[in-house]
């Protein structure tokens, strides 16, 4: 075990806060030399980038060299494709690294992807030191998977021919039960009965005892994350997944991933209000990207769950970089060219 590179695998659902959570990370690593393997939905990189721009770069070395982005959708489905090559890149380097984090994408099965830690390519060089799956505690209070399982519960048994359930519900469920630690993130958006209701939810989808921490905007300390030793590869049994009997699992294939890139800038506000109306027009779960703000040198992130948009200025452009507007949408059956005209005939 000690010779053993450590890896934290950190998955949850679409817009939970995994990104943020590894950035606090990252910026506050307490002397730890982490390597960062980015899964990414969708053929633009954003959330790699994002974790580039921490700003915490060795003074000997590029610091974004110990981040790799995987844009291949779904590591669960295509670990041999790109995440062995990867791996066996990272265990070379297993001198200059005191740890792994593997941000899934939001689409990810995570046991899967454990069980790619039995090869005996990776077996003998690295080992899983735990699963951490981030809940967006807004969306569940709001209802996103459940918003009255009793109701849902009673619908199923007057209806047999309803669908028990989605395709979403179920990956929730099995971010869950492999989680060695819940983070229950965006408390900051709810009261305190709700907060207690979604950890009550929580703690019924589990199966098994495991922590789960509150977090606003990822902030928790380095101690809380890392250094469970739980090698995961070898206790699998206790973490069951919807897809345990089958050879291989299949996503929601109307789920998809567009992006828009434009050579202009936005107003905030105006840009704000046009996604939260198109997420209100569209079944769009997920929108992320970079702004160009007119008359401002600091580049804009901006996050949506749903109708709810977030946004902070994360780091200067730089001199060469062109100041483009990029953004990523993922959801249901999306209407890309719909998406993009309306983005296009907005005016600041």
């Amino acid at each position: 075990m000690a010779t053993k590179i450590p890896v934290t695998i950190i998955t949850g659902f679409l817009g939970s806060g995994k990104t943020t959570l590894i950035r606090h990370l990252l910026q506050n690593n307490q002397g730890r030399r982490i390597a960062v393997l980015v899964n990414e939905f969708g053929e633009l990189g954003i959330d790699g980038e994002l974790l580039k721009s921490c700003q915490i770069c060795p003074e000997d070395g590029n610091g974004s060299d110990n981040i790799f982005e995987l844009t291949n959708g779904c590591l669960c489905c295509t670990v041999q494709e790109e995440f062995l090559p990867t791996m066996q890149q990272l265990i070379k380097r297993r001198d200059s690294i005191d740890c792994i984090l593997i941000e899934t994408s939001g689409l990810a099965l995570p046991k899967p992807l454990v069980k790619a830690f039995r090869w005996h390519e990776i077996r003998n060089a690295a080992t899983v030191d735990a699963v951490i799956t981030v809940v967006d505690g807004a969306a569940v209070a709001a209802g996103t998977f459940a918003s009255d399982p009793e109701a849902v519960e009673a619908q199923r048994q007057a209806d047999d021919s309803l669908e028990h359930e989605t395709p979403l519900q179920e990956l929730f469920e099995d971010q869950l039960a492999c989680a060695d630690l819940v983070v229950l993130n965006k408390t900051d958006l709810v009261d305190r009965e709700t907060k207690a209701r979604v950890e009550e939810f929580i703690k019924q989808e589990l199966p098994r005892v495991v922590k789960i921490v509150e977090s606003c905007e990822g902030k928790l300390d380095a101690s809380i994350l890392l250094g469970f030793q739980a090698a995961v590869e070898d206790n699998l049994d206790s973490r069951p997944s919807h897809h345990d009997t089958e050879e291989e699992h299949d996503h929601d294939e109307d789920i998809i991933s567009t992006h828009v890139i434009l050579d202009r800038a936005f107003d905030p506000e105006k840009l704000r209000y046009q996604l939260q109306t198109l997420a209100q027009e569209q079944e769009i779960y997920r929108i992320k990207g970079f702004v160009a703000v007119p008359n401002k040198p600091m580049r804009l992130v901006m996050q949506g769950v749903g109708t709810r948009v977030e946004q902070f200025y994360d780091r200067p452009w730089k001199p060469q970089e062109a100041r483009q507007t990029r953004l990523v949408f993922i959801g249901r059956d999306l209407n890309s060219f719909e998406i993009e005209s309306q983005l296009i005939s907005l005016t600041n």
